[in-house]
């Protein structure tokens, strides 16, 4: 299904206007769950509670506040912030052009994409993402959406404007002055300096994003299309380990991935069997194993069973000696 514009407007540079929409561009394939009552299909849901009281307060009871510290709050009217809120607008101005390798990537924040909404607005639309990048250049502006103020980066891509959402200067953190051991003193040697370089090197490859899959949504919808063909477990080998906090020999630690690096093509072509491998076993694994408690959950089981049996003995001794009343 083609996406929707979330906003309709103009994009202006000196005296052009072109009329646009924006459009996201990407789409969110996180899995989503339910929380549904264990054995049954019924949904949970959860009511607003006074933490005070515990009793569930209505929509039309609850406002907006602040907290200031120190256990105060100000409170806000829902008036108060509309009148705080900035113009509402229709254009996207360009106030000026800058180089894109000028910007560090962590301003940036949500890409869309700019689109013209008339065969009218085609041409000129074409005309600025053709000499912005011919120029190697980037517009910057800011405009408003959803009662917000944005700060925006276009930049031409093949065959379309870019938008990108942006952070404020002051929504950057600063991370010499808030992350630890940053202002350490350490530093490498030259021959450590150089190993680096060559497993950089060793390890430079084009990039490609099609390379790339979330292996963990990957696998949930695969447990999710076994549990509803019938098969209700599957099992998987857990992870190995390692320890965080050992201390390494930098210049040994280098030189074993340059060595690794080497044979990485064989080796990657070993790893991509080992995984066809173990999903092959967890396929076909007999469905006994499966439906098989282990040694120590049975062992618990046990221990339990005694547990229940000697309390029991204990209860029936007891009324036993205790004397009835007449």
């Amino acid at each position: 299904m083609a996406p929707r514009a979330i906003w309709k407007g103009s994009l202006s540079f000196g005296l052009v206007n072109v009329p646009v929409g924006l459009y996201p561009a990407t789409t969110d394939k996180t899995l989503h769950f339910h929380q549904v009552e264990e054995g049954t299909s019924d949904r949970i849901r959860y009511k607003k509670v006074n933490e005070r009281t515990g009793r569930e307060v209505p929509n039309e009871r609850i406002v907006k506040a602040m907290d200031t510290g120190g256990g105060e709050y100000v409170i806000v009217s829902d008036e108060e912030l509309i009148e705080a809120e900035p113009e509402k607008s229709r254009a996207i101005d360009i106030e000026g052009f800058v180089d894109l390798h000028d910007i560090d990537p962590i301003y940036f924040r949500t890409t869309y994409y700019l689109a013209p909404q008339s065969d009218a607005g085609t041409k000129p639309y074409r005309l600025l993402r053709e000499a912005m990048d011919q120029a190697g250049k980037i517009g910057i502006a800011t405009f408003v959406m959803r009662n917000k103020e944005y700060l925006v980066a276009i930049r031409p891509e093949a065959d379309v404007l870019a938008l990108e959402t942006m952070y404020f200067a002051d929504e950057i953190r600063d991370p010499t002055a808030e992350l630890p051991h940053l202002g350490d003193r350490a530093s490498a040697t030259a021959k450590e300096r150089d190993m680096a370089q060559v497993l950089i090197d060793a390890l430079a490859e084009k990039w490609d994003p099609a390379a790339y899959h979330d292996s963990y949504r990957e696998h949930v919808q695969q447990l999710v299309a076994q549990k509803q063909a019938g098969h209700e477990t599957v099992t998987h080998e857990e992870p190995t380990q390692h320890s965080g906090g050992k201390v390494i020999n930098l210049l040994e630690a280098l030189q074993a991935s340059v060595e690794r690096s080497s044979g990485g093509s064989r080796a990657g072509g070993t790893s991509k069997a080992a995984g066809r491998t173990s999903k092959a076993a967890v396929k076909e694994q007999p469905a006994s194993k499966k439906a098989g408690p282990s040694k120590k959950a049975a062992a618990k089981k046990a221990a339990r069973k005694r547990g229940a049996a000697g309390t029991a003995k204990k209860r029936a001794s007891t009324s036993t000696s205790r004397p009835r009343a007449s």
